[in-house]
C-alpha cells in the first residue's frame, strides 16, 4: 500500500522538478539577435580573446614591444595568430625588426603578400618549437648534440659557444617567459635551407 502511494508522489515530484529546470534554462539563456560583422568573423579564435587577468602570451608580448612589429605583421599576414597564442607549451625564436632588416631588400614586403601566405607561414613555423625549451634546457640539449624539432617539420641545430647559445645558426640574445611557453629573441631570421 505504501508503495502505491510513494510511486505516484515520486513521479509527480520528478515532473515538477523537470518542468522547473526547463523554465529556468529558457529564462537564463540569452538569444543572439545580431549578426557578426565581417571584421568580427575575421578575428575569431584565441587571438581575439581579451583577458586582463592572465599573464601575457607570446603574441601579446610581441605586440607590446616595438622591436617585434615586423614579426607581428608577418604572423598576422600568415594567419598564424591563433597558433601563437594557444596554450602551448611553445618556444618561439623571435627575430627582431633588425633581424628582418638583414634580409635582402624587398623580401619582407614580398612575403607578406597574400599569394605568399603559405611560404611565409612555413618560414615562421621554422621559428616555433612545439615544446617547452627554457634556455637551461637548450644548453643541456646543445651539450648532448640534440636538434630541435620545429613546427615547420624541420630540425634546428643547437650549439653552445663561449658567447651564448645558438639555434639554427643565430644567437639567442634574450629569453622571456610567457604564459604559453618561452620567447627567445634572436638576431637573424632562420630561413629554411631548402625553401
Amino acid at each position: 500500500m505504501k508503495l502505491k502511494i510513494l510511486i505516484p508522489i515520486l513521479i509527480i515530484t520528478m515532473m515538477i522538478s523537470c518542468k522547473n529546470e526547463k523554465q529556468e534554462s529558457t529564462e537564463t539563456t540569452p538569444v543572439a539577435t545580431e549578426q557578426a560583422s565581417p571584421e568580427a568573423s575575421e578575428n575569431q579564435g584565441q587571438a581575439s580573446v581579451t583577458d586582463k587577468v592572465s599573464d601575457a602570451n607570446a603574441l601579446q608580448v610581441a605586440q607590446s614591444l616595438p622591436d617585434f612589429s615586423t614579426l607581428v605583421t608577418a604572423i598576422e599576414a600568415a594567419g598564424l595568430e591563433n597558433s601563437v597564442v594557444n596554450a602551448g607549451p611553445l618556444t618561439i625564436f623571435a627575430p627582431t625588426n633588425e633581424a628582418f632588416g638583414k634580409l635582402p631588400e624587398g623580401t619582407v614586403e614580398t612575403l607578406v603578400k597574400p599569394e605568399n601566405k603559405e611560404k611565409l607561414a612555413f618560414i615562421l613555423k621554422n621559428h616555433v618549437a612545439p615544446a617547452n625549451y627554457p634556455d637551461t634546457q637548450l644548453e643541456k640539449d646543445a651539450k648532448k648534440g640534440r636538434k630541435l624539432y620545429m613546427a615547420s617539420g624541420e630540425y634546428l641545430e643547437i650549439v653552445k659557444k663561449e658567447d651564448g647559445i645558438y639555434v639554427g645558426g643565430t644567437k639567442i640574445l634574450k629569453t622571456v617567459k610567457v604564459s604559453n611557453g618561452w620567447i627567445h629573441v634572436i638576431g637573424d631570421v632562420i630561413v629554411p635551407k631548402d625553401k
